[in-house]
């Protein structure tokens, strides 16, 4: 188990969606927070409800995948103390168009927000836990890291390379428990953008992800984050260089039903 009270855990994309909720979850489990988004609004109101529960909390504004942004979050982790590990929640979608219709920007702030910035955690919160000897450090994956889905085709790249990054750290770190967390299909923001997404690939990718909602398959991001809470909670080393899935989080011993 992953001890969290007292810890200090990074949540990236604190703002919104799942990482506010893992935040919160977090919060009421005892860890101390160094909260990111690229958004200063949003993330102080995400640090200020985690705050009530009687924890420390700090955050940085920026994107995670810039060198100077992630340099300010390890400062502020190694103010904190006691540093747990990093959670790379943060992610961008950009829904609709095909290939050949993103625009460079668009391409960019995908792999940015995924893949670049965990690199820069890797590259400057890893050797810190490489030499406690032990830490955490977990990546949202997706299945579309698996297969080709119109309309979203950088994020399916870009997932792919994330998840082949956390493969990287837990074969070259094994002290580190390394995995990929794949949170489920979660009504987000993402999921709503992928509903309303125009351009070339946007007619069957609104159709698979309404067919989502109308199946009644969408978990709330409580659910998907209280799972990953439980992950941690119990036994996270059993998914060291592999992947845990919301289902993992939801057996009946874990939920205490």
């Amino acid at each position: 188990m992953v001890e969290l009270k007292g810890r200090t855990v990074i949540v990236t994309g604190a703002s919104m969606g799942i990482g506010r909720a893992l935040a919160a979850g977090l919060a009421d489990a005892g860890a101390s927070l160094v909260l990111n988004a690229r958004h200063e609004g949003p993330l102080r109101q995400a640090a200020e409800a985690c705050g009530r529960s009687g924890i420390e909390v700090r955050t940085v504004a920026g994107s995670a995948g810039s060198g100077e942004t992630v340099a300010r979050i390890r400062e502020e982790a190694q103010r904190t103390g006691s540093l747990c590990g990093f959670i790379h929640a943060a992610g961008l979608l950009h829904p609709g168009p095909t290939l050949w219709e993103l625009s460079e920007e668009q391409f960019r702030e995908v792999l940015e927000a995924n893949v670049l910035g965990a690199f820069q955690l890797i590259r400057v919160i890893v050797p810190i836990l490489r030499e406690q000897g032990m830490g955490l450090a977990v990546f949202f994956g997706s299945g579309a890291s698996e297969r080709s889905v119109p309309g979203i085709g950088a994020y399916c790249a870009a997932k792919a390379a994330e998840e082949r990054l956390a493969l990287q750290v837990a074969r070259e770190s094994p002290e580190i428990t390394t995995f990929i967390y794949r949170p489920g299909v979660v009504e987000t923001r993402m999921q709503q953008s992928a509903r309303e997404s125009s351009g070339g690939g946007s007619r069957e990718l609104r159709a698979i992800f309404h067919a989502f909602r109308d199946r009644g398959e969408l978990l709330t991001p409580e659910e998907s984050a209280r799972a990953l809470i439980n992950i941690l909670l119990k036994d996270p080393r059993r998914f060291h260089g592999g992947t845990a899935t919301a289902r993992d989080g939801m057996e009946p011993d874990l939920w205490g039903g």
